[in-house]
């Protein structure tokens, strides 16, 4: 599988995780000392941090909206380093668009370790 087909498939995993509620499949895409800051800005640091916001928050979440997520443009920064653009768009928990809510657009920074890109920084952000 080439480095491209590994980062979408772990934006893919990113979203049935978001679209199916699964805190701990979302965590498990972190590196240890991740750096996680929110569409609202919350910063949450280190994947303790990160995991404990997620298990707070994402349960229920799904219930009246949830997003598509979908890899817009990489930038390899070096071999083992990767800027993702996502491009997020919100959804009703049956995939139909939801218009009157802004996009998001979230920066993934992925790094590879023993052979497996993890999310090693995240800044998401909603499209005005």
């Amino acid at each position: 599988m080439t480095d491209i087909a590994e980062i979408e498939k772990l934006v893919a995993t990113v979203q049935h995780s978001q679209q199916n509620e699964l805190p701990e499949e979302f965590i498990g895409l972190f590196r240890s000392d991740a750096i996680w800051t929110t569409a609202h800005g919350k910063r949450l640091t280190g994947r303790d941090e990160i995991a404990s916001f997620t298990r707070q928050v994402l349960p229920g979440a799904a219930k009246e909206a949830t997003a598509t997520y979908e890899v817009a443009h990489v930038l390899f920064i070096r071999p083992d380093v990767a800027a993702v653009k996502i491009r997020q768009r919100p959804v009703r928990p049956d995939g139909t668009p939801i218009p009157d809510q802004n996009e998001g657009s979230p920066l993934y920074i992925l790094s590879k370790e023993d052979g497996v890109w993890r999310i090693a920084a995240g800044q998401n952000t909603i499209v005005l």
